[in-house]
């Protein structure tokens, strides 16, 4: 059977379809997260970038929420850009009036409320009074303060106004007048936060910005840094899939040249690859990886050389051994002696190719063997601390107990990606092994 003929059985295979299927899926999704979120982006994302600050904690999927109906609010961000601003002068100063008008429609109180004030290029410090009105008309102050250049207020964790409301703040002040503590029912309408800022030179420039940030957050959540789950989970394609392919390219190839050479050369050098090959069998990958990460370095780089060095004189050199020594005195070996080709050639031009196709399934269900294990390392602590995976999102959910929490989605998405990947893999894996095996193909 030639090798395009067997191949285009595949599609006699439904389980080869769908895991053809999905294993396109992880590649298209790998190519356009490298190019829609570069990897400078993705790590300026992941560490906390601008947006950082703007996302909620621990908030769960949009979709998770609206497949079962509920009105979860997303964060809103009101900026001074967009208010009408009133300017009175004095001498030496501004007086400004700024109304950030909030649209709330949610079936749910926000998360939490913070004012970010932006007033860089001051002599000094600006002074804020606020004042919060509701849709039914009833006006609470909220204080007032001087203004640092890059400044915040936590509405939310200011104690005398929630002893003055009776309720946390950020619910007290969305919630209807007769709303009582466990029992807030959140008034929908129009509500102003108004500004009254004070500053102490003409023209001067001061932003802020109102941030009532929501419980549910765009496709994948956020965990308790404010990061956006999808870069990880987006990013982790890529490295998942790099790690995977690399590591069975590299132990796969260079396992097969060795395998070859010992059983042309035979003798002693077969002998000697032999017994390596036993010494390393017994050596335990993982906690070897373990301890490398552990005393040295945990790169994701290191731990790929690693691997491929520990993967050398693996258990399939043996494997790979008993498919060559048949084909040691086949004829057209012997022909090809006569001709004068040369042992390289021999090796790698008249029999690794020989062996290639029968190869093919086992290399397809190697790599998500090596995908779970760069996941696994992660969970363990000793995944790459720079870059974004699905392992190292496992593991912020186990240390920030996120079953216990009742954070599901944190810990399903990366487990569902993974589980995605092993299954592309293993259904293409086990339909190239129908086809290509002799006795398991179908007459």
């Amino acid at each position: 059977m030639g090798r395009f003929s067997a191949l285009s059985e595949l599609r006699n295979y439904p389980s080869a379809i769908v895991g053809l299927g999905i294993i396109a899926f992880l590649v298209s999704l790998a190519v356009y997260t490298v190019i829609a979120i570069p990897y400078d982006d993705a790590l300026d994302k992941w560490r906390g970038g601008e947006q950082w600050r703007l996302y909620p904690v621990n908030a769960s999927p949009v979709w998770a929420d609206r497949l079962w109906g509920g009105r979860a609010p997303e964060t809103q961000v009101i900026s001074s850009r967009d208010a009408d601003i009133e300017r009175e002068s004095f001498e030496g100063g501004e007086r400004l009036f700024i109304p950030l008008r909030v649209d709330y429609q949610a079936g749910d109180f926000p998360s939490e409320m913070t004012v970010f004030f932006d007033a860089d290029g001051h002599e000094r410090e600006p002074f804020a009074r606020l004042v919060w009105r509701t849709p039914d008309g009833r006006e609470m102050p909220l204080g007032g303060s001087r203004i640092a250049s890059q400044d915040r207020r936590s509405i939310s964790q200011d104690r005398a106004l929630e002893q003055r409301l009776g309720l946390v703040p950020h619910i007290g002040l969305l919630a209807t007048p007769d709303s009582e503590a466990g029992a807030a029912r959140v008034q929908t309408g129009e509500y102003t936060l108004m500004l009254d800022v004070i500053v102490f030179q003409e023209d001067a420039d001061f932003q802020a910005e109102l941030v009532l940030f929501g419980r549910v957050h765009g496709l994948a959540g956020t965990d308790h840094q404010r990061r956006d789950l999808m870069v990880a989970l987006m990013w982790g394609t890529p490295v998942a899939l790099a790690f995977g392919l690399l590591a069975a390219v590299g132990t796969t190839i260079t396992t097969l040249v060795i395998a070859a050479t010992g059983v042309w050369f035979g003798g002693w050098v077969d002998a000697t690859i032999q017994r390596l090959t036993e010494v390393n069998m017994i050596l335990p990958l993982l906690p070897i990886l373990v301890m490398v990460g552990t005393l040295y370095s945990t790169s994701i780089w290191l731990m790929l050389g690693v691997v491929v060095a520990l993967g050398i004189f693996s258990a399939g050199i043996k494997m790979y051994r008993a498919m060559l020594l048949p084909l040691r005195q086949a004829p057209y070996i012997e022909a090809a002696q006569a001709y004068g080709a040369g042992n390289t050639r021999i090796i790698l031009r008249y029999m690794i190719p020989r062996i290639l196709p029968v190869l093919i399934p086992t290399f397809v269900t190697l790599i998500p063997t090596f995908v779970f294990l760069e996941a696994s390392l992660a969970v363990l602590g000793l995944g790459d601390p720079v870059l974004p995976t699905w392992g190292k999102v496992l593991n912020d959910a186990q240390s920030e107990s996120a079953l216990y929490s009742q954070y599901y989605y944190w810990v399903l998405s990366p487990a569902f990606l993974l589980m995605l990947t092993g299954l592309g893999f293993a259904m293409l894996g086990f339909a190239l092994d129908r086809i290509f095996n002799p006795r398991l193909r179908t007459l």
